[in-house]
């Protein structure tokens, strides 16, 4: 937050979110948004619709169980579905490459599979059709008196998408 006061009082909306989601992700899961946000490009065109990272299991400290001490990587559990955790486990070794690639250091050692569905991603996003008729006319004299040209646009955008037939 103290790099986000610099830019007098300006604050991006995600960064809010991932300083209140990470500690919980970290604490619950061993995760953060970055991982998460970054997961399509790090399991590749391959493997990102049907994969998700779910926690990383750390290990505890080498010192606290009585060993030598030292870093030990950790565990990656990874969501995937069906027949692809097949294919997914002959490539783990290239994704654990990947991962410790984006972390920066040897960060996970091993990957646990869990075959399980993976929320589809959202549909995309369809523009309406246009207005025609008496609905384009009823939209044109509700904008009418309004004097900011970016305003009028995104009010008969959003007119445009209230009033058009939904399609089926």
């Amino acid at each position: 937050m103290s790099e986000a006061k610099s830019r007098k009082g300006v604050v991006q909306i995600s960064e809010v979110a991932n300083g209140l989601i990470d500690p919980v992700l970290a604490k619950r899961a061993g995760i953060n948004t970055m991982l998460l946000g970054s997961w399509d490009e790090i399991a590749g065109a391959e493997f990102a619709d049907c994969t998700r990272p779910e926690k990383i299991a750390w290990p505890r400290r080498g010192s606290e169980i009585g060993s030598d001490g030292g870093y030990q990587p950790g565990v990656l559990t990874v969501a995937c579905e069906g027949a692809r955790a097949l294919f997914l486990t002959h490539a783990q070794g290239e994704l654990i490459q990947r991962i410790n690639g984006f972390f920066g250091f040897y960060a996970i050692g091993q990957l646990r599979i869990v075959q399980k569905p993976v929320a589809a991603p959202p549909k995309p996003y369809r523009r309406p059709r246009p207005l025609t008729g008496e609905p384009a006319r009823r939209l044109d004299t509700m904008v009418e008196g309004i004097e900011s040209e970016a305003l009028k646009t995104a009010l008969k955008r959003l007119g445009t998408a209230v009033l058009s037939e939904r399609r089926k």
